[in-house]
């Protein structure tokens, strides 16, 4: 059976081009009412276009009802008016994208803090200001299919992306608890870590050939399935080139040393131990990890 998004209204920032825009074709083109939201402009975040418009005419001239939206992710109250625009056009706003993002790189040593403190603020801030704007009306419907965008450099760390791989492990922590308050009222929080040919990252040395194999369409799939009804809640799903794979925060069984004469040499003599792998976990939530100090506590 196909997936169709019939009854759902969508929303996706940042779909004026690449990934954003793959992402409201394939919502659209199985049935869902699409918001396209872009402030438009460079990569860096400078200036202004009519993309949004495009991408509505495309869903359109196909057959699908769409409407766009130039809000910027960073204005709480242009959020509220987007969300309220199409719950008064539609009923509800089911899914929310947030892919709206700008670069602005450079080692960290010759970052401005004005660098910084724009890409935290479009990227964590301007995924939790549109979120913070449907969040009521999907509790009240007792449905939400929220996906959030990371990224390798949060994950792992990039050279030259301080500010950008800050921002998107935040973002992960935004979502490691939105997954377990929305669960009472079936509100899905799940993260995209892309790799995709965009104009976000055609200035970074990619070879033509490989850049080609890097298409925005090979990560929508993925995408996609984390905004219907079945997709899990916390996960964080990595993609590029038509591969998928699932990153995941674990931690080490690790030991207990005690507490007294507790030293820092106890810590070093037993580094082995405490960073073995063997039988780490994934929690679901940071009250797992203090269970297992208290189980460790009681079985010495």
């Amino acid at each position: 059976m196909s997936i169709r998004f019939d009854d759902k209204v969508a929303i996706v920032t940042g779909a004026g081009g690449g990934l954003g825009r793959e992402y409201a074709l394939a919502l659209a083109a199985r049935g869902a009412k699409v918001v396209v939201n872009d402030l438009g402009g460079s990569r860096d975040g400078t200036g202004h276009s009519d993309a949004a418009l495009k991408v509505v005419e495309e869903i359109k001239a196909a057959g699908g009802e769409a409407m766009s939206n130039g809000g910027s992710v960073t204005e709480y109250e242009q959020m509220v008016e987007m969300v309220a625009k199409a719950k008064e056009a539609w009923g509800g706003v089911h899914i929310l994208i947030n892919n709206a993002g700008v670069l602005r790189d450079k080692s960290f040593s010759k970052m401005e803090i004005a660098d910084f403190e724009l890409v935290v603020n479009v990227h964590l801030m301007g995924t939790m200001k549109p979120i913070k704007a449907a969040w009521e009306i999907m509790r009240t419907q007792n449905y939400g299919r929220i996906v959030v965008t990371t990224s390798s450099s949060g994950l792992y760390g990039n050279f030259g992306q301080s500010n950008y791989g800050a921002a998107k492990l935040g973002i992960i922590g935004l979502m490691q608890t939105l997954k377990i308050e929305g669960q009472k009222n079936n509100i899905h929080v799940n993260a995209i870590s892309p790799v995709a040919a965009t104009r976000m990252t055609e200035n970074l040395g990619i070879p033509p050939e490989i850049f080609e194999k890097l298409k925005p369409e090979y990560v929508t799939p993925g995408v996609v399935y984390l905004c219907t009804e079945e997709a899990p809640t916390g996960a964080i799903l990595t993609a590029g080139a038509g591969a998928f794979a699932l990153s995941r925060v674990v931690e080490t069984e690790g030991v207990y040393l005690g507490e007294g004469g507790l030293s820092v040499e106890e810590v070093r003599d037993n580094w082995g131990k405490i960073t073995d792998g063997s039988n780490q976990q994934a929690y679901f939530m940071g009250g797992e990890q203090s269970a297992k100090f208290f189980r460790k506590m009681m079985e010495s």
